[in-house]
């Protein structure tokens, strides 16, 4: 990758967003992307009608799939980083990027405040915005209409509670069937577990990023990750996703358990496989508001780019109406393709958009920079708690494993 050359000329930070038309020279946009298959497909359509209408840009998507932070990381380290590329970690990666700040203000086309605002939360490292949102999920409950409606159990509705979501799946557990009420990640990413903590009032550091004794090993923090354990001691949910077991999207659509968390990416293969899918929001503690947490994917310019303004029409083209409407994999950032399109008002995708206006903690990653070697400890007590060991121990000894990482 680091050997990749950008044609690009001398006075390509004044280009304006007519490319390189009438020089006669061609101007090649790097953009580097994390999708594969479909979801690239369209990508490409994108930078082709981008290129349509910049005559003499060339715009080169790179797909690094699974390689995606590695061949980013090459990149910069080499001074020699795509244009504009996704962008989730910008803990990470900010010193590396351009801030947008000028740009996103400055810039009436972009229309800003068309945006759910709190999607810019993610995409802001020390007040500086590094990110412009390009697509979202929240996360909610799926659940098979069929196997509720053989086990006559009604469907789950927003505002329901853990203790009815627990007996839902008690219910709907049977074992001679190989079926269960609900599937459970024997390897759960910890970032979509902060939804079930926020829930219970706690979560795993403090809000000024500098504590984790009494959040992340909190009475609270520990009866959220245990209630998952729980089940699946008690057979009213199954591991999977772990060595030698399937993923709980296939064990869904294999119609096998009734209820699954998850984001919007698997919603269209459960529909292909025929399952009669319902979506419900994430289940409340009794007496505390219900929260969420949000995966996104921003754009992002590097700050080595040597075409920043040719790099921010893209950025712009990509978060167009239009082209947001070509990308049906992540759910619309902006409010006026939501009402136009209807999606907050389909049964399906409302509780999406119900746990987005819920979604308004930080996450924990963007609180401490040495958040990560924190999350090995917690990663591995969580998975300890799924195979049966006791959450508030193992997370009591994450805590001292962790506390140096703080100092």
């Amino acid at each position: 990758m680091a050997t990749m050359v950008t044609a690009c000329g001398g006075n390509s930070e004044s280009s304006s967003s007519t490319g390189a038309a009438g020089s006669g020279e061609t101007k090649t946009l790097r953009f580097a992307t994390w999708d594969t298959g479909d979801a690239l497909k369209i990508e490409q359509d994108i930078a082709k009608k981008f290129e349509a209408a910049h005559p003499g840009t060339k715009v080169q998507v790179e797909a690094y799939a699974d390689g995606f932070d590695q061949k980013l990381a090459a990149g910069f380290g080499a001074t020699n980083p795509p244009d504009v590329m996704y962008m989730w970690d910008f803990p990470t990666y900010h010193q590396s990027l351009e801030p947008l700040d000028s740009y996103s203000s400055n810039d009436k086309e972009l229309n800003i405040e068309d945006f759910y605002p709190g999607l810019f939360n993610y995409g802001k490292i020390d007040g500086k915005l590094y990110g412009i949102p390009a697509g979202f999920t929240t996360r909610v409950v799926y659940y098979n209409k069929k196997l509720f409606d053989e086990g006559k159990v009604p469907y789950p509705k927003d505002g329901w509670t853990w203790k009815q979501f627990q007996d839902i799946a008690a219910k709907l557990s049977d074992k001679s069937k190989k079926q269960y009420g609900f599937g459970v990640r024997a390897e759960n990413d910890t970032y979509d577990l902060q939804s079930f903590v926020w829930s219970n009032g706690s979560s795993f550091i403090s809000d000024d990023g500098k504590t984790i004794e009494g959040f992340m090993n909190s009475k609270e923090t520990a009866e959220s990750i245990q209630m998952l354990g729980d089940m699946v001691k008690n057979g009213s949910a199954v591991l999977t996703g772990g060595k030698g077991q399937q993923s709980g999207d296939d064990i869904f659509k294999a119609g096998k358990i009734a209820m699954w968390e998850s984001g919007i990416w698997p919603l269209e293969s459960f529909k292909t496989a025929g399952i009669d899918v319902g979506t419900v929001e994430i289940p409340a503690f009794p007496g505390k508001p219900v929260k969420g947490v949000l995966a996104e994917s921003a754009l992002s310019i590097a700050k080595d780019s040597k075409q920043k303004d040719l790099a921010w029409e893209f950025v712009k083209f990509y978060v167009s109406n239009d082209s947001i409407k070509m990308r049906v994999a992540d759910l619309p950032v902006r409010v006026s393709v939501v009402n136009e399109l209807k999606k907050d008002q389909d049964p399906l995708y409302k509780p999406y958009y119900t746990m987005l206006e819920r979604s308004s903690n930080t996450p924990a990653f963007l609180l401490n920079p040495k958040w990560n070697e924190v999350n090995r400890q917690l990663s591995a007590a969580v998975e300890a708690v799924m195979h049966g060991e006791n959450a508030q121990e193992v997370l009591n000894q994450a805590v001292k494993d962790s506390e140096r990482y703080l100092k």
